[in-house]
């Protein structure tokens, strides 16, 4: 794969990924009511994320509310929180950053090692967006997955379980990586950067001679 060709496909992946850590954080499925044991059939689904709750009932209507107070909010969702607006801060960034490096844009600087490298720096910001979106995501799990095994006095189906957002957030992390570190392969190496240099030293030296 090309230079520009490996730029571009981490671009559009990373760019993905910041699309769907920007989900995750919306959707309120960050964690839902179990359907394991023996009642499966229950009138009211509850689901909770970082910013509300929500019942659904078997009507189909949905009723959410807002998390009233963040001070007395549990400690794992204060920490998603931030996590997550971290997250999409550094994407935030790395997507500007990376179309002023990608080769196949016209923005910028037109020496090709700085494009590259600040190619490479939008590519570190999507990495670290990538590793908050990580943390947040399997933060909330553990403590999902704590609580459900931790309260063996309340029923299976009474319990929480994991919700369609971080699975959501799990994809969002590894695309954030996976585009991230295609644009960091596009930062130049020192041999790289001899062989541009010996190409635009050559053609004058030949006039010389001539």
């Amino acid at each position: 794969m090309g230079g520009g060709a490996r730029e571009l496909a981490g671009y559009l992946a990373a760019l993905a990924g910041w699309v769907a850590a920007l989900a995750a954080a919306v959707l309120p499925q960050w964690r839902q009511s179990s359907y394991a044991g023996d009642a499966i059939i229950t009138a009211v689904g509850l689901h909770e994320g970082l910013w509300m709750s929500c019942a659904a009932q078997s009507t189909g209507q949905v009723q959410c509310r807002l998390h009233d107070s963040l001070l007395s909010l549990e400690v794992h969702i204060q920490t998603s929180r931030a996590l997550m607006i971290i997250s999409l801060l550094l994407g935030f960034f790395g997507i500007i950053v990376s179309v002023v490096g990608m080769k196949c844009t016209k923005v910028g600087e037109e020496d090709p090692v700085t494009k590259s490298r600040i190619a490479g720096a939008g590519g570190v910001l999507f990495i670290l967006s990538g590793l908050c979106s990580l943390a947040a995501v399997s933060l909330y799990a553990t403590q999902v997955t704590y609580e459900f095994f931790r309260e063996s006095a309340i029923p299976i189906n009474a319990r929480y379980e994991f919700g369609s957002a971080l699975f959501v957030g799990w994809g969002a992390a590894s695309l954030s990586l996976l585009g991230g570190s295609l644009l960091c392969c596009s930062c130049p190496t020192k041999e790289r950067r001899g062989q541009q240099y010996h190409r635009q030293t050559q053609p004058s030296t030949a006039r010389e001679y001539v």
